[in-house]
């Protein structure tokens, strides 16, 4: 870095800049414990305020986290499911009775905390998704996914109501292959899926609900089925945290 754009910079962020460096080259590697407050201070001849704010802006990267009393250390990221876009949506997953969360988790023991169930009027991008006018009906399905305990996802479906009254889509428990395998039932399974993936920081109600540390993002991830006559029967919207995941994607070239 030029010497004239260091010194326009404030003192934290060239602190925060130098420890991002010794972490890049494995000076300091995750689980490590950085330098304390102190030990910034007489380093760079700083305020302990300065040498906080240096490690907020660490933090707020989601490249460390404080542990009170301990200090502020590397943080860790411990890839715990590999999401295979395509392969958990296949009819053979669902269509058999299988459930296609099983086949991020590959045997290991994961919860479904059921949250809620029931009819709310649609609006905006699900309305227009679901070919529905705006304040129509939609069956509304709100989901927690945790693995050894550790929540890891949180996901909400939207169907049209009138679709799935008196099924067991309306119901906490839709049974084997769960809402594909019910669709199917009543002649609606779907034949085609599309998603949209982004990311963004988690809102207060996202990060209090998947325990997350300050600075973690989310990957949001809207996934809209289709019937194999075009028809869309349900928008999944779901919030991963992306410290637990890898998104694969496996497909043969068109």
């Amino acid at each position: 870095m030029p010497k004239d754009v260091a010194k326009r910079q404030p003192k934290y962020r060239i602190i925060a800049d130098a420890l991002k460096e010794a972490i890049a080259s494995g000076e300091y590697g995750p689980g490590d414990r950085l330098p304390g407050e102190s030990d910034l201070m007489a380093a760079y001849g700083v305020a302990r305020m300065t040498a906080r704010q240096a490690f907020a802006a660490l933090q707020a990267e989601g490249l460390t986290e404080a542990r009170k009393g301990a200090g502020v250390f590397v943080r860790q990221f411990k890839v715990v499911i590999r999401r295979r876009g395509i392969q958990r949506l296949s009819v053979e997953v669902w269509g058999a009775g299988g459930s296609i969360w099983d086949v991020d988790t590959k045997g290991r023991e994961p919860v479904v905390a059921f949250l809620s169930v029931g009819d709310e009027p649609s609006r905006g991008a699900v309305a227009k998704a679901l070919g529905l006018a705006e304040g129509a009906p939609v069956c509304v399905r709100r989901r927690r996914f945790l693995l050894g305990g550790r929540p890891v996802m949180l996901a909400t479906s939207y169907l049209d109501a009138d679709l799935v009254a008196g099924t067991p889509i309306s119901e906490p428990d839709t049974g084997p292959g769960g809402i594909y395998a019910r669709l199917a039932d009543i002649g609606h399974g779907p034949a085609r899926f599309r998603e949209e993936v982004r990311s963004r920081m988690p809102s207060g109600d996202e990060a209090a609900r998947l325990g997350l540390a300050a600075g973690t993002p989310v990957v949001l991830i809207c996934r809209t089925a289709f019937t194999a006559d075009g028809r869309a029967v349900e928008v999944n919207e779901m919030v991963l945290d992306a410290s637990a995941y890898v998104l694969e994607y496996e497909f043969d070239a068109p």
